[in-house]
């Protein structure tokens, strides 16, 4: 499969249940590692997009951990499931448009064909990364079990995976955390 962003050093597929903190891990190794250096990057913003455009919603508002996002979340996971049933590469393609740095971080990856698809796309640069966190730590960051969602492939789509390249804890212990991340950085530039 030909490559359709630029081409990738390396790309890491972070994944993890909702409030485990694979937002904040990415955000951590992007700023241990420069911008100009590492892209976040995001599957839901395409598909964010298309869902507001195709409902006459606010993508922004559908970007932020809001109330508005949750009033549409269920309808919004549907809709893209469906979409993903037609085309299970479209909202990774879209999220590589343009992308110039060496190394992409796939922030909220959910399914085992956005693996399958990164990795037919670019092949050995390919790893994976799991955030893990206790359910106690995941509701004192806001979780609440919401049937429909937590229950959803979007959530529990790679919880039979198998083994991941990297395990990243986030329990709430702070230099533990530091320590998977220094671990992660040094892997990261030896790939450079």
């Amino acid at each position: 499969m030909a490559s359709p962003g630029g081409v990738p050093r390396l790309v890491l597929l972070v994944s993890g249940k909702r409030k485990s903190g694979k937002d904040f891990v990415a955000e951590a190794l992007r700023s241990r590692l420069g911008a100009d250096v590492c892209a976040v990057l995001r599957l839901s913003s395409p598909l964010k997009e298309r869902y507001a455009q195709e409902n006459g919603l606010d993508f922004q508002r559908l970007l932020d951990a809001s109330v508005y996002k949750e009033t549409y979340r269920r309808d919004m996971i549907r809709w893209g499931e469906e979409k993903r049933q037609a085309d299970p590469g479209c909202f990774c393609r879209k999220v590589v448009e343009g992308v110039s740095q060496p190394v992409w971080l796939v922030s909220d990856t959910r399914r085992a064909s956005d693996i399958q698809w990164f990795r037919e796309a670019y092949g050995a640069v390919t790893q994976t990364v799991r955030v893990v966190a206790l359910e106690q730590s995941r509701q004192q960051r806001g979780w609440v079990f919401t049937a429909g969602v937590d229950d959803a492939e979007s959530e529990c789509g790679l919880d039979n995976f198998g083994a991941f390249d990297w395990v990243i804890e986030n329990h709430g212990d702070e230099q533990h955390l530091e320590e998977q991340l220094e671990d992660l950085v040094a892997f990261v530039h030896s790939r450079l």
